[in-house]
């Protein structure tokens, strides 16, 4: 468990949060550029001094203005993930490793160089100088070299920023892997819905130095009242486990938690039982008041209309419904919306297409 609380003020700026946050997985810090998202992490790495407040992690005290009690950064067990990887021009990638598994004694490693590089991909990188690496590459060395230093809290501050879509593409799945198998809670400064979606479990929602709204990733996305759902990139994410793996079609059918209900997207094989994580965007579900069963679209889910919203512009409206206790969206026109007469508590069918599912 981390708890925080920092209050600390600049010139035209003040950041003013209380946080809880749980002690694994990813929360993601996320919020438009000036919200405070970077600053929270460096009050997190004690970059930054607040001039009140305190934080806690695992029941360990890293501040307390109150008590006078600033661990100072070295003596912070962290790992810390910039934009840029910075890695050591004059060492190859085996000794740019090495140096972050020196930080730290012997004893209290929890981290192996091999076990790092096999996580990132990076075994048959280890010869190589950075300058022979691709971006992609380079930050997966810098987070392996984070990762050795055994942090009990690892900060990552937007570590895709500075790469283009291929890499992003490149290096989101060994993210999504750190997120499986990492007993480290990751706290991901972001302003990707994208990444937001695929990688988080807690959501921080920060504007103009404060906190708009916390809560998990479910419950936040879904709500029809956050910024979020809003953009262009509106999506609820929806965590089921495979129940059925078709070679032929190389369709994946995937249950949603606690219902009957099912989703299918196409995708390389998975394991039956496999956790499945699906990202539904907002604008690639569509409704029908009865079943399409002679369409080429083949997730048609019963569900209950919950909210009807205003949209982005008067011209679309935002629907939050009920898919048997699972959450979804829709962004529909406000033509459709009013031809259907959708409202609260009604039953209707979404609709996604199994290409659109990001899994």
């Amino acid at each position: 468990m981390i708890d925080a609380r920092f209050h600390l003020r600049y010139d035209g700026f003040t950041l003013d949060v209380q946080l809880a946050l749980p002690g694994r997985g990813v929360t993601a810090l996320f919020g438009p550029s000036g919200s405070g998202k970077t600053t929270v992490l460096r009050c997190l790495a004690g970059l930054e001094t607040p001039s009140e407040g305190h934080l806690r992690v695992a029941g360990e005290t890293w501040l307390d203005t109150s008590r006078g009690v600033t661990l100072p950064t070295h003596r912070r067990p962290i790992g810390y993930v910039f934009q840029e990887a910075s890695l050591f021009p004059h060492l190859d990638v085996r000794a740019n490793l090495a140096f972050g598994l020196k930080r730290i004694a012997r004893a209290e490693r929890r981290v192996r160089l091999e076990e790092a590089a096999a996580m990132l991909g990076i075994g048959h990188l280890l010869d190589r100088a950075p300058d022979r690496l691709s971006g992609g590459e380079r930050q997966r060395v810098g987070i392996a070299r984070a990762l050795l230093t055994s942090p009990r809290l690892l900060l990552m501050d937007e570590p895709l920023a500075a790469l283009d879509t291929q890499r992003k593409q490149e290096i989101l799945p060994y993210l999504q892997r750190l997120h499986d198998e990492l007993d480290i809670p990751v706290v991901y400064v972001t302003h990707s819905p994208d990444e937001v979606a695929r990688l988080a479990d807690h959501l921080v929602l920060l504007e103009d130095g404060g906190v708009l709204a916390s809560g998990t990733i479910g419950d936040l996305l879904s709500r029809v009242d956050l910024p979020p759902a809003m953009g262009d990139d509106a999506s609820v994410v929806v965590d089921g486990v495979v129940t059925h793996y078709d070679p032929a079609y190389q369709l994946v059918t995937v249950a949603l938690p606690g219902s009957t209900s099912t989703f299918r997207v196409v995708r390389p094989p998975m394991v039956i039982g496999q956790r499945a994580r699906l990202v539904v965007m907002a604008r690639d579900v569509s409704i029908s008041l009865t079943p399409q069963q002679d369409g080429s679209i083949l997730n048609v889910l019963p569900v209950t209309v919950a909210e009807v919203a205003p949209g982005a512009s008067t011209a679309q409206r935002l629907l939050r419904l009920d898919a048997d206790g699972t959450p979804l969206l829709a962004r529909i026109t406000q033509y459709s919306c009013d031809r259907l007469a959708l409202a609260p508590g009604m039953r209707a069918w979404a609709q996604v297409k199994a290409v659109s599912l990001l899994a």
